[in-house]
């Protein structure tokens, strides 16, 4: 199989490629989260000056706030459209323009809302795994790795990217200038094409 993942999914998607170097061919990251904790960290970003103070905040105190953040887009629900318009305009220019479009924009209210009906238990979880050491090393990720980022990225910075590549033995950076962390959505079929495309170099492991 081939593994793609978006921002929090980047870290997952190399997990699984180097638990599983017999089962996944390659891996596609998106604007991918990079190491906070551990030899490879980097600090900056979201993650690196909010996620690692909150982590142990969530850790004692989940309940309660995963309570009045879920009651918090319930309420955003009353105004889905200005709730995507306010999130546009503090965002880059790249997003604004992203969000713009009617079927970006119905695809990411579906994503904030659905998401809140476990009282956002997994994004939370995903703060606090990502507040720790990832429990492998980079270098450990054999299969091909395609990365993409845009270098106005202001939730995970195109330098995060950079560190990352930079500790992967089999990696190629996709720059996307002017864009930021949104720019995944606006390129699926690039970047799914691209992941055939690198499954047709490698072939199908299988005997």
């Amino acid at each position: 199989m081939v593994v793609v993942g978006l921002s929090g999914g980047g870290p997952y998607t190399l997990a699984c490629a180097a638990a599983m170097p017999e089962r996944v061919v390659a891996a596609g990251v998106i604007g991918g989260v990079a190491p906070t904790m551990g030899p490879e960290a980097i600090a900056g970003g979201v993650m690196g000056n909010v996620g690692v103070r909150v982590a142990p905040l969530l850790l004692f105190a989940g309940g309660p706030i995963r309570l009045a953040a879920t009651t918090l887009i319930r309420l955003i629900k009353l105004a889905e459209g200005p709730a995507a318009d306010l999130y546009g305009r503090v965002s880059p220019e790249a997003d604004r323009a992203l969000l713009a479009r009617p079927e970006i924009k119905a695809m990411f209210l579906d994503d904030l809302l659905n998401g809140s009906r476990k009282q956002m238990a997994a994004p939370f979880a995903d703060v606090i795994v990502f507040s720790r050491d990832w429990g492998f090393r980079l270098d450990q990720v054999k299969v091909p790795v395609r990365w993409w980022h845009g270098d106005h990225d202001h939730i995970v910075p195109f330098a995060h990217g950079q560190h990352v590549v930079a500790k992967l033995p089999d990696v190629e950076l996709y720059h996307l200038p002017g864009e930021s962390h949104l720019a995944g959505l606006g390129r699926a079929e690039e970047i799914l094409r691209t992941m055939v495309d690198v499954w047709d170099e490698v072939g199908d492991p299988r005997p």
